[in-house]
């Protein structure tokens, strides 16, 4: 499922912080694709607005890839999701 959320995160990346498309892989660092630790925090902010996925600070402290990113984002789709089917089934 995070491998669906590739497109948007190099859109972001492209877009908002001019990183060349060919270098955004879901095995690309941030460091590697010229993010610092601010910037990583402005694009949890953007992929908020853009998902509705909130990533807490002290979820960011392991993320190092796109694809750690990839998965947190999903997990949470995941977790919110199961929360909404949860309550509809009350």
């Amino acid at each position: 499922m995070s491998q669906d959320l590739l497109p948007t995160f190099t859109t972001l990346l492209v877009d908002t912080f001019g990183v060349p498309e060919a270098d955004v892989t879901p095995g690309a660092t941030f460091e590697a694709l010229g993010l610092d630790s601010l910037d990583v925090v402005e694009l949890t902010l953007v992929l908020e607005e853009e998902t509705g996925v909130k990533l807490e600070d002290e979820e960011l402290e392991d993320v190092r890839t796109v694809q750690d990113a990839m998965d947190k984002v999903a997990e949470k789709q995941v977790a919110s999701g199961a929360g909404r089917e949860e309550e509809g089934a009350a």
